[in-house]
């Protein structure tokens, strides 16, 4: 059974530095206006959990959480 795990992510932290999507573009993308990110989906497998973690780890803000 693979394991789940759940994005906590903060729209209003978000500074759109874009960061995250240059780590992990499988789920992370610059919303329509290009000022804020937006995960492509809060709920992640094992596979994808390791970008998502590089995202939150490299977020300046804290903006993403990986629970």
């Amino acid at each position: 059974m693979t394991k789940e795990y759940k994005i906590v992510f903060s729209r209003d932290d978000c500074i759109g530095c874009g960061a995250c999507t240059n780590v992990c573009p499988d789920n992370w993308e610059m919303n329509a206006a290009g000022d804020k990110a937006q995960p492509k989906s809060l709920k992640i497998d094992e596979q994808m959990y390791s970008c998502n973690k590089d995202a939150e780890d490299v977020c300046p803000v804290g903006a993403i959480k990986v629970e």
